[in-house]
């Protein structure tokens, strides 16, 4: 029971604003809002998402600030009717997680002189969120719930239970930040090539108690009512159950994990023709170590010998490897159509196992359409479906990724030659997913209370600007 709610610690404070990856976040510029079909950038924000096409800037220093505000909400509607919540005209109890992400900053900059451009970059290009359920999660109560139910049963009927109720905390915060360097060289007027490396420094903190497990039993011997609510270790040691007073005690965790790592990224670009842009972007696994430094862990010789975070000990959070092809073709000068297709190898990383659950890799294409509608106005919008091959093992209420389609529009504003702005907005729409889960009354998952359909949902809205300067 606690076991379950406190892996959810370690999972909740770990919400990527990945789009469309299960662990990248590809949302790198306003850039991306404005077409979501980026990969032929031939702008500052190339840096990322085409680093050969950087060649085609003009000679000198081109810089790129971006900051998005994202919000998210992630919904789960749980059918196991013990839980506290549950509504029938629902169909289960109903948690509902808001994600706010005020600040979420990317910069570029580039000197380019003749054939050759040298870049560098920083992203948030995992986590950067954290979600904030204040009803908890099912997994969270589904244990409390049986509490009534095996306190009656225990006692042979003798103690009927009227209800429950648990404080459950938890706050933390996971940011895994990318500093990239590119070189680009144009080989001729056609082809392009770069070579870069991206330093990727992550950092997860957790802080997480459960206290104050409360039941309202009934039996007058004891001065129970059935309405005030008594601690359900009170009750068990009282009755002489001390194993179950022990797994609904207080305990609490303070921890934090760092570790470090490098991605190579290859870029290629060719324009056969005038007006058309062909990309191709492979960036490596990337593999990352992630090791606990440990304060509290009141879980250990309870859970287990060492506890939930045991210091010092490695878990493996790898970034999957990306291979990205970008398109562009000019159809008049002021009329402009993009497209983006990627795939990310999720099945090739490692999870310390989850990967096991993956059927097929991350899927995503992308269209784009941008405007002139001025000199110096250019207007945009695209649109961009991703699929991802997700077993019904690796969803859970504690990390779920549905596949999702997502529509983005924006402008453009050339204030001078040297100076100019971007706004854009982004909205993006979830398949709902459906699984049964299998609930059993005793830990050996001998006795089972049957099986439950939990549903998850989730709605995505960011919006973002962007200030764009180059000294020439």
């Amino acid at each position: 029971m606690k076991k379950s709610i406190l892996l959810a610690l370690v999972v909740l404070v770990s919400v990527p604003m990945a789009f469309p990856s299960i662990v990248t976040n590809t949302n790198q510029s306003i850039g991306f809002y404005r077409l979501l079909a980026r990969y032929a950038s031939l702008d500052t924000d190339a840096v990322y998402y085409n680093p050969a096409g950087l060649t085609k800037l003009s000679d000198g220093f081109h810089l790129a600030l971006n900051n998005q505000t994202i919000n998210q909400n992630k919904t789960i509607i749980n059918g196991l009717p013990l839980l506290n919540g549950y509504d029938a005209d629902l169909g289960g109890a109903e948690y509902v997680g808001k994600v706010r992400v005020p600040f979420f900053p990317t910069f570029y900059a580039v000197y380019k002189k003749g054939p050759l451009a040298v870049s560098f970059g920083f992203n948030p290009i995992g986590g950067g969120g954290s979600a904030d359920y204040a009803s908890g999660l099912p997994s969270f109560e589904a244990g409390y719930a049986k509490l009534p139910t095996l306190i009656y049963s225990a006692t042979g009927g003798m103690i009927a239970v009227n209800g429950y109720s648990a404080d459950i905390s938890f706050n933390g915060s996971s940011i895994y930040y990318g500093f990239q360097l590119n070189i680009s060289y144009a080989i001729n007027d056609m082809f392009s090539v770069a070579g870069g490396l991206r330093y990727v420094s992550a950092s997860n903190t957790y802080e997480g108690s459960l206290s104050n497990v409360m039941v309202s039993p009934y039996f007058p011997a004891f001065g129970w009512d059935g309405v005030t609510m008594i601690k359900a270790s009170t009750v068990f040691t009282a009755l002489g159950q001390t194993a179950y007073a022990a797994a609904t005690g207080d305990l609490s965790v303070d921890a934090a994990q760092k570790g470090s790592g490098f991605t190579p990224v290859l870029s290629f670009m060719a324009t056969p023709i005038e007006g058309l842009v062909l990309t191709i972007r492979y960036e490596f696994n990337t593999k990352l170590e992630l090791t606990n430094s440990t304060t509290t862990d009141d879980t250990k010789g309870i859970l287990s010998a060492d506890g939930m975070f045991p210091d010092g000990a490695k878990t493996r959070a790898d970034i999957p490897a990306t291979l990205a092809f970008g398109a562009s073709y000019a159809i008049l000068p002021q009329l402009r159509v993009h497209a983006s297709l990627n795939t990310d190898f999720d099945k090739q990383a490692n999870w310390n196992g989850r990967e096991a659950y993956i059927d097929k890799n991350t899927l995503e294409w992308a269209l784009g359409v941008e405007y002139d509608v001025l000199e110096n106005v250019t207007v945009s919008a695209g649109y961009l479906n991703s699929s991802y091959g997700v077993k019904d093992e690796f969803q859970s209420d504690m990390d779920f990724t549905l596949s999702a389609s997502t529509i983005g529009a924006g402008a453009k504003w050339r204030l001078s030659d040297s100076l100019s702005v971007e706004a854009g907005l982004i909205s993006v729409n979830y398949k709902d997913y459906d699984k049964l889960i299998t609930y059993y009354w005793d830990a050996l998952e001998t006795l089972p209370i049957g099986a439950f359909k939990e549903t998850y949902k989730q709605t995505t809205f960011g919006f973002g600007f962007a200030v764009n300067y180059s000294f020439r």
